[in-house]
């Protein structure tokens, strides 16, 4: 077997859209962005198998001991760089709950919430684990932070695909790269690169320039398909119709984890039977959610009220390099207030086939080189106007299908806990074997009561569940 490491996250220089992520949070800690991974294992790992796996793990994946260097007089693109002080003790911990009682939540949710609101030292590398002990029946949890520049949600799968252990035995076989060279960087390579990197831009203005005079020899064409485009960009960029949420309105700093369990083959069977897709069905079921959510903080629903929402649609192609980020949004002014589930998948539905189809979908590609140059505070001021006015992000990733296995841990569960770009919510799902993983991180100034939130959240996943004879009851994680 050879021991060559992965190629996960090999890209030298961040995409523009990444840039904008980290120097974003760095103005304004409101749009920090930690990804947080919680894996409920059937067991405690040993600890020394465990500190020797996360070690390995960073050699095969050489990105985990890399840290982000701003350019010379932070002109250009941030860059990854080997981390000549890498030290593991500091990005693995372990702690210990006292777990005294049948459930867990109450004592993992907030070492859970302290930990991803903890921000990075940007001075190593943006990732961090902790073992947490002592839950029920001898199990454990195992939390991993992840900076979203490092990757995204599909990112993610892929690198824990290739990484966990389908087996609880360890595998004497696998390969055993070397650390990676820590050699010191050299300013005048990077003064080089970037020149060379900054210089790029010449000829994409030149294959621009041909395009439009190439335009010009068909100019009716071009016009119409122009204007088709920039109709398309202005829906893809714009913030969904209607007015936001008047009980989510107020944003602060405080996060807040809900984990719901829902087993997937219901919930697909429940959107299908209605002529819909999982994912139709799992948007319809949050929106059910903030629906009873309004309607028992006192705030009445009305059947044509939507609500401000966000979904991440994958961009990824074949051939695409494996970690990064390569997703779109698609904006929905979302049907809240349709209490019928079948009415509310359909129409769940017919929008996300509309914004999946707009031509424009990739134009943030378009604008984020032009946003990544501008200065951190307009940068934030931009940036984070065109997501602060969602109320709910959404997201759905595709997890690990078969068992897995984390030093002679099976993996349980796998929670999701993705950043709040501004928004009042960010709900997003992991299919984890046969159970569906939902993590609600809520801004805790929106969503000030989290208990009811999560009884509503349920409730919203009943409504749609139900569609399905015979279907399981979604369980609130406690």
């Amino acid at each position: 077997m050879s021991d060559v490491p992965l190629s996960w996250g090999s890209v030298r220089e961040m995409s523009p859209f990444e840039v904008m992520m980290w120097r974003a949070e760095a103005e304004d800690p409101r749009y920090r962005s930690p990804v947080l991974a919680v894996e409920l294992l059937d067991t405690k790992p040993d600890r020394d198998r465990l500190v020797a796996a996360v070690d390995w793990a960073t050699r095969m994946v050489p990105r985990f001991r890399e840290r982000v260097r701003e350019p010379l007089a932070g002109l250009g693109t941030p860059y990854w760089i080997h981390d000549v002080e890498f030290d593991l003790h500091y990005h693995l911990r372990r702690v210990r709950i006292p777990g005294a009682g049948p459930g867990f939540w109450s004592e993992l949710g907030p070492i859970a919430e302290q930990f991803a609101m903890t921000p990075f030292d940007r001075e190593r590398p943006p990732w961090e684990a902790m073992l947490v002990e002592g839950l029920p029946g001898g199990r454990a949890a195992f939390l991993l932070k992840l900076h979203h520049v490092l990757t995204d949600g599909m990112g993610a799968v892929q690198l824990l695909a290739q990484l966990h252990s389908r087996k609880r035995e360890h595998d004497e076989t696998k390969p055993q790269p070397p650390a990676p060279a820590t050699e010191a960087p050299d300013p005048l390579a990077e003064m080089d690169r970037l020149v060379r990197r900054e210089a790029g831009i010449v000829p994409s203005a030149a294959r621009a320039a041909r395009d439009v005079f190439g335009a010009l020899t068909h100019p009716l064409t071009a016009a119409r398909e122009t204007a088709r485009y920039l109709d398309s960009a202005v829906r893809v960029l714009s913030p969904p119709s209607g007015g936001g949420s008047e009980l989510l309105r107020p944003r602060g700093l405080s996060w807040r984890f809900v984990a719901v369990d829902v087993v997937f083959a219901d919930l697909r069977a429940a959107g299908k039977s209605v002529g819909g897709s999982f994912n139709d069905a799992y948007v319809a079921a949050l929106l059910g959610g903030f629906r009873h959510y309004h309607e028992r903080m006192g705030r009445p629903v009305g059947a044509d009220t939507t609500l401000r929402t966000s979904v991440p649609v994958s961009v990824r192609r074949d051939g695409d390099s494996a970690g990064g980020n390569r997703w779109a949004p698609a904006r929905l002014a979302a049907p809240m207030g349709v209490t019928d589930p079948a009415e509310r998948i359909r129409a769940v539905g017919e929008q996300m086939r509309a914004a999946r189809g707009e031509p424009a979908l990739e134009s943030t590609d378009v604008v984020a080189p032009l946003l990544a140059r501008l200065p951190g505070p307009l940068l934030t001021l931009v940036a984070g106007g065109s997501t602060a006015g969602n109320d709910l992000q959404a997201s759905n990733v595709p997890g690990l299908r078969s068992e897995a296995f984390l030093c002679g841990a099976r993996i349980e569960r796998v929670y999701p806990f993705a950043p709040l770009p501004g928004c009042a919510a960010m709900i997003s799902v992991v299919t984890h074997g046969d159970v569906c993983c939902v993590g609600a991180n809520l801004d805790a100034a929106a969503i000030t009561d989290r208990d009811l939130f999560a009884e509503c959240l349920a409730a919203g996943f009943d409504e749609v569940l139900a569609l399905h004879p015979g279907a399981a009851a979604p369980m609130i994680v406690r």
